[in-house]
């Protein structure tokens, strides 16, 4: 298990990160991070969310040293990104979106010449005992250019342990992998997780994040919207969804003004949302009753972090 930090301190601090990219022409320079401030704490799967073009890949290059920040401070697992690089990149582990590694390799080649870059001796390299890990021991000598695309997925996550950080950071880890594959990488990064690894995830599906962390940041624009605990997060909408099919087509909609949303889902059924605190499914049974509707049938379901991150995101957007 990695040790904790000297004094317990978060595991990622992040102040005040500008980045911005010189423009090519006379246009005005791209702001992609507009001083970011948040942390990381240690121990948990932290989600970073936003749309795409928020900034999420820019901040992750950062912290990996393939993109110079032009102001504000990192630090990692304690050690300043600036000032003490080598021991900041020793503390984190990237899994990128694109699969990199020489096809030529074999998986054990690939995790035997990434510990000699990070100076392990062989002695102490754990080669075979991270195959195990992502259940690839048994492609230990093939070609990494014969191996599944969910193969090489699990090789990425054992390459970024080699050196056993304390944070592993997946960037889209499961983007364009099928449904039993994605639980196969979720079941790795929990048994890491339980292992003491502090996870950050960033993915495009809220319900695999909802899930998953016990805490989720969103940025749009290059900036914080949100940093809280998942359970938190979701209960800040205080929505409800219900969705009512009704005995004839619907010509006019019902209308409240303490319904939040009320459109037409389907050619006969409604879907309706309110505030809990300011009334109940019944009551709003009640309302199309009154307004000539004959209820057929009900469904309803709470606000999910779908329904948070898009009224989050719009908003900045119409700011």
């Amino acid at each position: 298990m990695p040790d904790t930090t000297p004094d317990n301190s978060p595991a990622i601090e992040i102040r005040d990160v500008v980045k911005q990219y010189a423009s090519s022409n006379k246009a005005e320079p791209k702001l992609a991070l507009k001083g970011l401030s948040f942390d990381v704490p240690q121990g948990g799967v932290f989600g970073l969310l936003g749309p795409n073009g928020a900034g999420k890949s820019t901040l992750i290059n950062i912290m990996a040293g393939l993109v110079n920040k032009t102001s504000g401070s990192i630090r990692i697992w304690g050690h300043d990104i600036d000032r003490d690089h080598r021991n900041a990149k020793t503390c984190i582990g990237i899994v990128p979106q694109e699969i990199v590694f020489d096809p030529f390799f074999t998986p054990f080649e690939v995790l035997e010449n990434q510990g000699g870059m990070y100076g392990i001796a062989k002695s102490l390299r754990r080669s075979e005992e991270l195959l195990r890990a992502v259940r690839l021991e048994d492609k230990r000598d093939a070609y990494a250019r014969t191996l599944s695309g969910g193969m090489k997925r699990r090789l990425l996550i054992a390459k970024a342990m080699v050196h056993s950080p304390p944070i592993l950071v997946l960037d889209e880890p499961t983007a364009g992998v099928d449904v039993e594959l994605r639980r196969q990488l979720w079941e790795l990064v929990g048994d890491l997780n339980d292992q003491g690894v502090t996870v950050v995830l960033t993915t495009h599906y809220l319900e695999e994040a909802e899930q998953l962390c016990d805490r989720i940041a969103i940025i749009n624009h290059g900036e914080l919207i949100t940093n809280k605990p998942t359970r938190e997060l979701v209960g800040m909408m205080g929505e409800k969804i219900v969705a009512v099919t009704v005995d004839a087509d619907i010509t006019d909609l019902p209308h409240d003004p303490r319904f939040r949303k009320c459109v037409k889902a389907g050619e006969r059924v409604i879907e309706v949302t309110y505030d809990k605190s300011e009334m109940t499914a019944g009551q709003v049974l009640a309302k199309l009753q009154e307004q000539g509707f004959t209820v057929d049938d009900v469904t309803t379901r709470e606000a999910d972090l779908e329904d948070v991150f898009v009224q989050l995101t719009s908003q900045v957007g119409q700011g």
